[in-house]
């Protein structure tokens, strides 16, 4: 893999490990076996130090969620990572003004929709600054107009993006791909090469006959 690539797609169908691979990445479930290491953070055995390292965007906002507050929720990984009250404080407060969203601090989360608590979900993921974001299908169920809004704010980012998905739309103009299908790497390279080998074997996939070769 490229040593500069900021933008890594993972390519992969439903049941492939797609999943299970980012939640080893982001220190969520040990590996196996070995180590590993994000901006030299052994993230399974340093909870605190992976905070800061890496992040990780769920499909399902409501999966994520844990406080009734956006300024609650935005706080939370901040004092796990043992910033003082007044520092979390101005942190929030810096982070709502960024995306222009300060009169959110005291608004409830279950008002919001899908594409707001997402939004705040990426909000809370941002202001710890970590050096990865790992993408799980954070689009699907969005609209389009919101899914292009979160978009623009992670090309915005300065960590290195790490998109977990099975379309391979959604990777357009990425450094570097992997192909994972039942657990392993089938194939891996410049995104704009492996995108389309994968995208026509799901093609030919798709146009067979025999239903058993879709139940991934």
């Amino acid at each position: 893999m490229q040593s500069d690539a900021r933008r890594i797609a993972v390519l992969g169908r439903n049941g492939s490990g797609k999943t299970t691979l980012a939640r080893v990445m982001a220190g969520l479930r040990r590996p196996d076996s070995g180590t590993v290491r994000i901006a030299g953070v052994d993230v399974a055995r340093d909870r605190r130090g992976a905070l800061g390292a890496i992040g990780i965007l769920f499909q399902n906002p409501d999966h994520q969620i844990i406080f009734p507050t956006v300024g609650e929720e935005l706080g939370f990984g901040l004092g796990q990572m043992g910033l003082t009250k007044p520092q979390i404080a101005a942190r929030v407060a810096e982070t709502l003004a960024q995306f222009g969203k300060a009169h959110w601090q005291n608004a409830a989360i279950h008002q919001l929709s899908q594409g707001q608590r997402q939004l705040v979900c990426l909000m809370a993921i941002l202001a710890m600054d970590p050096k990865v974001i790992i993408l799980d299908e954070p689009f699907a169920g969005l609209d389009i107009p919101t899914a292009m809004h979160l978009t623009r704010v992670l090309e915005r980012a300065k960590a290195a993006l790490v998109h977990i998905t099975h379309d391979p739309r959604m990777i357009a103009g990425y450094d570097h791909a992997l192909w994972i299908d039942e657990g392993a790497v089938k194939m891996s390279g410049a995104a704009d090469h492996v995108a389309p080998v994968f995208e026509a074997a799901m093609i030919e996939m798709g146009e067979r006959d025999d239903l058993t070769d879709l139940s991934g």
